[in-house]
């Protein structure tokens, strides 16, 4: 959305808090021994404690407050009491949702406990490309540009990307226009990011893959090469200088 108010700004500064802080409290709850169910419905709390609504349920009725995904999961996860996390693996948690209005989407993939399976890398890969895409973020800065500099940096990592997930605009609905912010470079994309709009920046770096591939349950993605997918994510404003980062209370 265009920001046109300090109401409007208010608004989505009160949703990314929301989120952001109920990403955070999810990623500390966690712990070997617990299911994604216990981890997600401790999410959903935090949520209606803030009065806010699950985007996810609201928008495609998906059968969870929030997804997560564990180890070979790309995104979109259900949450499951089958699901029990255990020591080394890795973990993605998207909290988006909607409250007066307004709508924030974060996500952040973190290695639970010790680093025993080498998934760190990718992590700290697909982080630190997130913030440097958003560096380079300002009105009039071409989208297909910041794909390709994901791209490019995440091949300097030893890591590919998924190019069928994007961020996307937010604000006004869970997904709005500019529906497409790759991963990757795209020449046909001429769009370019707004001054004062609102955006949910996404990394999908990944090990051997470069396609999501929706599975039988009809929610959650694979990669198409196998391996592993870390994403983070978050809800800005872009401006003509650095953008304001509306989600940052998640820490990620």
């Amino acid at each position: 959305m265009s920001i046109t108010s300090a109401d409007e700004l208010l608004g989505m500064q009160r949703v990314s808090d929301a989120v952001a802080n109920t990403l955070k409290q999810m990623r500390e709850f966690a712990q070997p021994g617990i299911s994604t169910k216990e981890l997600d419905e401790f999410g959903g709390k935090i949520l209606a404690g803030y009065g806010a609504k699950s985007a996810p349920k609201l928008t495609y009725g998906f059968p969870g407050w929030t997804c997560i995904s564990i180890n070979n999961e790309a995104a979109h996860g259900i949450p499951s009491e089958e699901k029990i996390l255990a020591n080394g693996d890795l973990i993605n948690i998207d909290v988006s949702a909607e409250l007066d209005g307004f709508w924030a989407d974060n996500g952040g993939s973190f290695v639970l406990g010790e680093d025993i399976n080498n998934h760190q890398p990718l992590v700290d890969a697909s982080k630190d490309i997130l913030y440097k895409a958003i560096s380079k973020i300002r009105g009039g800065v071409k989208i297909a540009d910041i794909g390709r500099l994901i791209e490019t940096e995440a091949r300097k990592h030893g890591f590919t990307v998924i190019r069928n997930l994007a961020g996307h605009g937010v604000g006004r609905s869970l997904h709005e226009a500019p529906d497409c912010i790759l991963n990757c470079y795209d020449k046909y994309n001429t769009q370019r990011f707004k001054k004062n709009s609102t955006v949910a920046i996404e990394t999908f770096i990944a090990t051997t893959s470069n396609m999501a591939v929706e599975q039988a349950d009809g929610w959650t993605l694979k990669g198409n090469k196998g391996g592993f997918v870390a994403q983070h994510e978050h809800t800005i404003l872009v401006t003509d200088g650095v953008p304001e980062i509306l989600t940052s209370a998640n820490k990620i």
